[in-house]
């Protein structure tokens, strides 16, 4: 494996692991790993401790996915952009420095739709944001976009090894969301519902 693609690897995955809602927590008095779902993602933050810390976390994990692939383009193509974006997020899900405790990886995987298959991400985008307004489950718009995206990709015709790397990265994220689906089989899944931010 030539180097540049190795140190583009490791350094996706280390960017994947800045510790978005983490971060914005401290600012707003919360820690989401110990507060509401105890997931350090968007849909908590939105949920403990309001809309604009939830819009923070979201627009900043995405970038996580987003930036990284356009870099791979850069360097050498459209594999070495792959592999980027799924090391980002993996980066994001079980970051070492953080005992390999990370979120659930789907809004790092959506921003790396947007420079892989930008045409997916406006549909995918719209699967999610619909799903969420009929249904006011956060988890079963991530869902509904896990499945989406890679059927999407496979329907536009994409070569088979892409569709494949993005079936992985976001059945990762489906199955990071088992608790969730426990949930919502149980009827226990709460709605997103953020509260004033602090």
């Amino acid at each position: 494996m030539p180097t540049a693609w190795v140190l583009l690897i490791i350094g996706s995955y280390v960017l994947g692991t800045f510790p978005t809602a983490i971060l914005v927590g401290r600012r707003k008095g919360v820690d989401p790993t110990k507060e509401g779902s105890g997931n350090p993602g968007a849909t908590n933050m939105y949920r403990t401790a309001g809309k604009a810390a939830g819009a923070l976390v979201l627009v900043g994990d995405m970038l996580k996915g987003l930036v990284i692939p356009i870099v791979g383009v850069a360097v050498d193509g459209r594999p070495l952009a792959m592999a980027c974006w799924a090391a980002a997020v993996v980066g994001h899900i079980f970051p070492v420095f953080r005992k390999f405790r990370g979120g659930k990886g789907m809004a790092t995987a959506g921003g790396g739709v947007i420079p892989m298959f930008w045409y997916v991400a406006l549909i995918g985008i719209s699967v999610f944001a619909l799903t969420v307004k009929l249904t006011k489950r956060g988890s079963l718009g991530s869902l509904a976009a896990c499945v989406a995206v890679p059927a999407l990709a496979a329907a536009f015709g994409r070569p088979g090894w892409e569709v494949a790397v993005t079936a992985g990265i976001f059945g990762l994220c489906a199955v990071r969301h088992w608790s969730n689906i426990k949930r919502l089989l149980e009827g226990r899944e709460t709605a997103v519902v953020g509260r004033a931010a602090r």
